[in-house]
């Protein structure tokens, strides 16, 4: 049964950081893309960082580019989103994901659709106030 397990979110002032984490168990770590998402209340969820797993490329969506960093340890099998210069429109909760890599790539840079995306952790939620 694969697991995406999300911790580190919380509460933090304009300018902070805060680094998420994704535990991921009950497959063969490497099989999927990794990637972050979020939904603020009222929108959709949209992408935001993605990475080939098995020390691969990252990628971003243009919101989120050079304040964001997406990692992972691949012995840990887990996915780190390292979060720098918080915005409070960068509030929402944030959930783990993996999937194929073409669509989590298409979901994080062009704001495509999520429907292909596999598997979804419980997310974990970030808010940021000015």
């Amino acid at each position: 049964q694969v697991q995406l397990v999300e911790s580190g979110g919380g509460s933090v002032q304009t300018g902070g950081s805060l680094r998420l984490s994704c535990a991921a168990s009950g497959y063969a770590y490497g099989t999927y893309c990794m990637g972050w998402f979020r939904q603020a209340p009222g929108k959709e969820r949209v992408g935001v960082a993605g990475v080939y797993t098995g020390g691969g490329s990252s990628y971003y969506s243009g919101s989120v580019k050079e304040r964001f960093t997406i990692y992972e340890d691949y012995l840990k099998n887990t996915v780190y989103l390292q979060m720098n210069s918080l915005k409070p429109e960068d509030t929402a909760m944030y959930y783990c994901a993996a999937g194929s890599c073409p669509s989590m790539i298409i979901a994080v840079t062009q704001g495509g659709p999520i429907g292909a995306i596999n598997y979804w952790g419980q997310g974990t939620q970030v808010t940021v106030s000015s």
